[in-house]
């Protein structure tokens, strides 16, 4: 995209404030992952977890939250998903399998996980590092492929669009003026 796509505004504030909140009505406690250059850039009335930059990819994120609080089942929501909204992510809350590695959305077009849009369990995060010893790539959606999971069709694929380039994000303005 060119530019922090947490800071997009979407919604009339940035598009992390927004996915932040939304995490706060499903969840106990809800964090801002961020890297260590972000978080000069965030209010101080949220929650973070720096990225402890142990691991490679995306996945770096995820398990240095797990590293602070290894116990902990992490819904992950990335701050590219502009259309998710509470509904969608209390359907995947409710259709939680804490007896698998993951719970995680996928589209009914694609049928495959969507690791950012997922409930982690601690398992599933013990056994990423191990993957990442190994591997030959950083991708969580491999991990999931590899793994005991639950899909979860979104009941809308639109939920799950990524904003990840300037046409993205204009279809992505447009869906939400047509809501």
């Amino acid at each position: 995209m060119g530019r922090d796509k947490g800071a997009m505004d979407y919604h009339g504030l940035p598009q992390r404030e927004y996915a932040y909140a939304l995490l706060e009505e499903v969840c106990e406690k809800a964090f801002l992952s961020l890297r260590s250059d972000q978080a000069a850039d965030i209010p101080g009335n949220y929650r973070t977890l720096t990225d402890q930059d142990r691991y490679r990819g995306p996945l770096n994120g995820i398990l240095s939250a797990h590293a602070d609080f290894p116990d902990a089942a992490w819904l992950v929501l990335a701050c590219d998903l502009p259309l998710m909204d509470r509904e969608s992510l209390e359907f995947l809350v409710s259709r939680r399998d804490p007896n698998k590695v993951a719970t995680a959305y996928a589209t009914e077009a694609s049928g495959l996980p969507e690791p950012l849009a997922a409930i982690w369990e601690p398992s599933a995060l013990r056994a990423a590092k191990d993957y990442l010893k190994n591997a030959t790539s950083s991708c969580p959606r491999k991990f999931l492929l590899q793994s005991d999971i639950r899909l979860v069709v979104a009941e809308e694929d639109t939920v799950l669009a990524n904003a990840n380039d300037p046409r993205e994000r204009e279809a992505i303005l447009q869906k939400l003026k047509e809501r």
